[in-house]
């Protein structure tokens, strides 16, 4: 399957990783490449996320790494990764939805 990454998503991964390399820029190298391991998981396995709890609908799925949760849709041909969130803040459906 293939992975689509939304603007959405690249611009939320770029500025979590942003606020980490403040700190400590390796740190932010290291997430971010977890990150895309992450997700290119999901391309033999696209369930193996948990269903996204305010969606309830099993075409919309998350990973959770650390603190954050990696929202994605599972389509016919595709895994779009629609945006990454910590896990404190509200995941506003229209968001994903759109």
């Amino acid at each position: 399957m293939k992975i689509i990454w939304s603007p959405l998503a690249i611009e939320r991964a770029s500025e979590i990783a942003e606020y980490i390399a403040q700190d400590k820029p390796s740190a932010a190298e290291n997430w971010i490449d977890t990150v895309f391991s992450k997700v290119d998981k999901l391309k033999s396995s696209p369930e193996i996320g948990r269903t996204v709890p305010e969606i309830k609908n099993k075409q919309f799925r998350e990973l959770i790494y650390g603190n954050y949760r990696i929202i994605y849709r599972i389509e016919i041909k595709q895994i779009s990764i629609l945006t990454i969130r910590h896990g404190m803040q509200i995941l506003p459906i229209d968001e994903i939805m759109a």
